[in-house]
């Protein structure tokens, strides 16, 4: 049985426009993970990542592949499930008050296109569902991204 955060996301990937889509998918995780203080998405542009649509604090624009845990996450392509971004070696802090964060490739032929990005106020929010839940809703935004033919 599919959980109700994947249910509800799957609904919001029948949208024809990405921005729109991704727009509500990041209100969808915030309003289902309470204890979240960001929710959103970082795009592939280029040879960074650029913001994309959030809930949250005001948010970094740039991040290079090589930086954080969204880089790592874009470079070794895979979670990263960060239970203390204080002990993260180059952690890049938007909001000082972050202290886990979960981060999920979204791969579309073989390519990360963007990532979806989680920060929580408290160590050790993120659990290995949560993570699974994430993974989910990536695989259902890289097939909406090309059904779609999503541009970001």
């Amino acid at each position: 049985m599919e959980n109700i955060i994947n249910q509800q996301i799957k609904a919001f990937v029948d949208e024809t426009d990405g921005i729109a889509a991704l727009a509500n998918i990041s209100a969808v995780i915030k309003e289902n993970y309470s204890g979240l203080n960001w929710s959103g998405f970082y795009i592939t542009r280029g040879n960074e990542l650029v913001l994309g649509p959030f809930q949250g604090k005001v948010a970094c624009v740039h991040i290079p592949f090589d930086k954080g845990v969204c880089g790592r996450c874009y470079t070794e392509r895979k979670a990263q499930r960060i239970d203390d971004v204080l002990s993260f070696p180059g952690h890049i802090a938007c909001d000082s008050a972050s202290r886990s964060e979960l981060c999920v490739p979204i791969i579309v032929n073989d390519q990360v296109i963007g990532e979806i990005d989680l920060d929580a106020p408290v160590p050790s929010y993120f659990t290995e569902e949560m993570e699974k839940e994430m993974l989910q809703a990536a695989r259902d935004i890289a097939s909406a991204y090309q059904q779609h033919a999503w541009k970001f």
